[in-house]
């Protein structure tokens, strides 16, 4: 082999590990860090007796470990129902902070109706909910019922948007 190849091939070599970055197991980032990102979706429908149903879904998030990401995690929706003497409907929800710190919760909690239907959406929001590192907290969202049914036609409660500080 002429010494010219030899060169050719270890100056490709460098290249190569260069641009890979040659960190063993772990891969390369250009920007020295990861992110990632997916959506999630917590809590499960429950019927109730007046034939509501809730969940929840977190949507997509970005980013890593950040805290927004986190917090959709900690809530769940044990309750979506029209309580009809208070002609409200009505979220109930837990939320569990297995973190290290104490947290202040901001939620906000969207109410619909069948996919397709005519129900407009009804939301509600809560915050300063004070959850306390390694414990959990259940609050009830509210939003007045606007309709002149039965709220029957409210079927299914959505985290809108969590943030923790």
């Amino acid at each position: 082999m002429k010494m010219r190849h030899v060169r050719a091939i270890a100056v490709f070599g460098i290249a190569v590990v260069a641009l890979t970055g040659a960190r063993g197991s772990h891969g390369g980032s250009c920007g020295g860090g990861s992110s990632s990102s997916g959506s999630h979706s917590s809590g499960s429908n429950h019927s109730d007796d007046d034939g509501t149903t809730g969940g929840s879904s977190g949507g997509s998030v970005s980013g890593g470990t950040g805290s927004s990401n986190k917090a959709s995690r900690d809530v769940t929706i044990d309750e979506c129902k029209f309580d009809p003497a208070t002609k409200n409907l009505v979220a109930r929800i837990t939320i569990k902070n297995d973190g290290l710190m104490d947290y202040d919760y901001d939620v906000a909690i969207k109410f619909t109706g069948d996919p397709g239907g005519t129900v407009a959406p009804a939301t509600s929001k809560a915050t300063a909910i004070a959850v306390t590192a390694g414990a959990s907290q259940s609050t009830e969202l509210t939003s007045p019922y606007t309709g002149s049914g039965d709220g029957s036609e409210y079927t299914k409660c959505e985290v809108t948007r969590v943030s923790r500080s």
